[in-house]
C-alpha cells in the first residue's frame, strides 16, 4: 500500500465522540425510573453507551456543584449530536431539564481524538 492510499484510508476512519454530563437532580431514583430505563435505549439506537456514571466523582480540580455525572460514548459526532437533537430523545431531554434537575446540568459533545 503507497502512502497516498493509506492517506485516504486514514482519512475515512471515524473518530468516536464523548459526551459528559454534570447533572444536579431531585432525586437519583426518579431519574432511572423516569428518564434512564427511557433514555438509554434510545442512546444505544444511535450507536452510544454509557461508559461511566457516578453519584460521587473523584473531584481534583474545580467546583463540582452535582449529584450525577456521566460519560456516554458514541462513534461518531454525527451520532452524539443525531441523538442528542432526535425527536424521539427530546420528550426525555426535556423531562431531565424542567422536571429532574433542581438546577441547570452541564452537557458537552467532545470530539474523540
Amino acid at each position: 500500500m503507497d502512502n497516498q492510499e493509506k492517506s485516504t484510508e486514514s482519512a475515512q476512519v471515524t473518530k468516536p465522540a464523548y459526551i459528559m454530563v454534570q447533572m444536579k437532580v431531585n432525586s437519583l431514583e426518579e431519574l432511572n425510573q423516569r428518564y434512564a430505563q427511557f433514555a438509554i435505549p434510545i442512546l444505544m439506537k444511535h450507536g452510544g453507551q454509557m461508559i461511566a456514571g457516578t453519584p460521587a466523582p473523584n473531584v481534583k480540580e474545580g467546583e463540582w456543584d452535582g449529584n450525577w455525572a456521566a460519560v456516554l460514548q458514541f462513534p461518531s459526532m454525527e451520532a452524539a449530536e443525531g441523538w442528542y437533537n432526535s425527536e424521539e430523545y427530546q420528550p426525555y431531554k426535556n423531562l431531565r431539564i424542567n422536571e429532574l434537575q433542581s438546577e441547570a446540568g452541564r452537557v458537552v459533545i467532545i470530539p474523540g481524538m
